[in-house]
């Protein structure tokens, strides 16, 4: 085994026995010649394609297949094998592009010690020279973010042929030994599809469920039993609420599923009662005080405790041995009947502690734009010197500490544009307001840091100045591969000066990080002391 995808991996440099997120080595393998049987796929696909042949179907495949293996989304090994299987005849049912193909075009697993022995020479490590691993597994984890992304996008009914062709064609570029100026290209250009990806999936949120509006949300529990949604899929949301809206349960909604609260849908159904716990790693012991049944859309999911194990469900690409999968039906339909039944057998949620005060979401990029001529009139008078973009991932490393010490520290005359888990670093201190303006807008889930880009993007043109010319400072938490794509996403825009931490990638070797300091300037975070004089320069 040997894992670097994401930002906890042991020493910063690889996991080599087990995975800090609970994977074991078994899991890494099956995960590793998944992918590498993508690769394959989308090579003998691609080819296909060109002679106006291949199959549609087969790139929603690989980007749900690649969704699979992110970080803490999926550790149960049965449904590894059957994605391996179906990938083995997805590719096999495609003709022969030619009589020399790649292995990873023609190899297929008999037992399970073919994929165990095979996983030995075809994970991270089977490329040797360090500079050309490290563009392929920055491109590997940005294609992991696209995947995510995309695959939300499209149970909305959003598809766009070019993104699942751009994954096809760059997971195949991994087969051939490509000069290191031609991969550079390609890192680039993944980030320009994560900006396409991402704003698909905003357009497919906001045509289902409304455009967020800024709501503040509850963190009180009620009296009756209730369910907990966590994970990005607001489908499941959706029909979770809609199966339960007269069962005498309440729903609440936990981590990144927060920003629900803020869509105009959602908000007809009383029985959505508010947000329950905060960001991903403190679910262990919030999920055992929850009493109810836990539902798991998406990542993330850390390997649960055994007292809480038997509330646990999960559903979409999610899962774990022993719990149960809600497969969708005809038309992408999921009955939920055994989570709601499950919870009116349950107690109400036990009160957090530190819980109950509100907390404030929905600052997309309409919502904030509505404010523009609030927002560039307090800029101009002084009353808002800086804008702090703090988004990304919460982690457990006692390091992150820094974003909530950042936060305490910054001058009350700026304002933190947040998205993603991080949020939960600040979202509940009181800052305060400027003008009645929050000094903490958190535009939703780590998806809608693209939303943030459209602020930015928005307040530029107001001002007359290019986006790097804009009194904001970029100071961002990255955890797993979604955010990884978000950064890409960043520098395709020109987006430069980018602060990062609590470590850099370990993926990124010397040379590329001298790339990439040297082209957009990116630095690892240091101290609070050092880093805000730099980020919010004195007037």
């Amino acid at each position: 085994m040997f894992c670097y995808q994401c930002q906890e991996t042991v020493k910063g440099i690889g996991c080599t026995v087990k995975g800090v997120c609970g994977k074991e080595d078994e899991i890494a393998a099956y995960q590793d010649v998944l992918v590498f049987l993508c690769k394959g796929l989308a090579a003998r696909n691609l080819a296909a394609m060109e002679k106006g042949g291949g199959n549609p179907e087969a790139g929603l495949f690989i980007a749900e297949a690649l969704f699979a293996t992110l970080t803490n989304v999926n550790f149960d090994k049965d449904r590894f094998n059957a994605l391996i299987i179906k990938a083995v005849a997805f590719r096999d049912a495609l003709p022969r592009s030619s009589s020399t193909e790649p292995d990873a075009c023609t190899w297929k697993p008999r037992s399970e010690s073919d994929i165990l022995k095979k996983a030995e020479t075809v994970g991270i490590l089977a490329t040797e020279n360090e500079d050309l691993r490290s563009l392929r597994s920055t491109l590997l984890f940005g294609l992991k973010g696209i995947s995510a992304y995309y695959t939300h996008a499209e149970v909305l009914g959003r598809t766009d042929d070019t993104i699942t062709t751009f994954i096809q064609k760059a997971l195949a570029s991994m087969l051939q030994d490509l000069p290191v100026p031609d991969m550079v290209s390609l890192v680039l250009e993944c980030g320009g599809v994560g900006v396409k990806t991402l704003a698909l999936l905003d357009e497919a949120n906001t045509s289902a469920y409304g455009t967020p509006e800024i709501t503040t949300v509850k963190t009180t529990v009620g009296k009756r039993p209730g369910i907990l949604i966590t994970g990005h899929d607001l489908k499941d949301l959706e029909m979770l609420l809609e199966q339960s809206k007269n069962a005498g349960v309440d729903v609440y909604t936990h981590g990144e599923m927060l920003p629900a609260h803020a869509y105009p849908a959602f908000k007809k159904y009383p029985h959505l009662i508010g947000n329950y716990g905060s960001s991903w790693w403190h679910q262990k012991e919030e999920f055992d005080q929850f009493n109810g049944p836990v539902l798991f859309t998406t990542n993330c999911l850390v390997p649960p405790k055994e007292n809480y194990k038997g509330r646990l469900f999960t559903t979409g690409m999610t899962g774990f041995p022993g719990v149960p999968n809600i497969e969708a039906g005809p038309g992408g339909t999921k009955d939920f009947s055994p989570v709601i039944s499950l919870a009116k057998t349950c107690q109400p949620p036990n009160a957090l502690p530190g819980n109950g005060k509100d907390l404030t979401t929905g600052c997309a990029h309409d919502a904030v734009l509505s404010l523009a001529d609030k927002v560039v009139a307090a800029v101009k008078n002084g009353q808002i010197r800086r804008f702090i973009v703090m988004a990304g991932c919460d982690g457990r490393q006692k390091e992150r500490e820094y974003y909530t010490e950042f936060a305490q520290a910054l001058p009350k005359d700026t304002i933190i544009l947040t998205a993603g888990c991080a949020k939960y670093r600040y979202n509940s201190l009181d800052l305060g307001t400027i003008g009645g303006i929050p000094r903490v807008l958190d535009a939703g889930q780590c998806n809608d840091c693209y939303s943030l880009v459209v602020i930015a993007q928005a307040l530029a043109k107001a001002f007359g100045v290019g986006i790097n010319d804009l009194p904001v400072s970029y100071n961002i938490a990255w955890y797993e591969q979604k955010a990884v794509l978000v950064l890409l996403a960043l520098l395709h825009l020109g987006v430069k000066d980018i602060t990062l931490g609590p470590k850099l990638p370990a993926f990124i070797s010397p040379a590329v990080l001298d790339v990439l300091v040297k082209n957009f300037g990116i630095r690892k975070n240091s101290s609070v002391k050092e880093d805000l004089p730099r980020m919010v320069p004195a007037l």
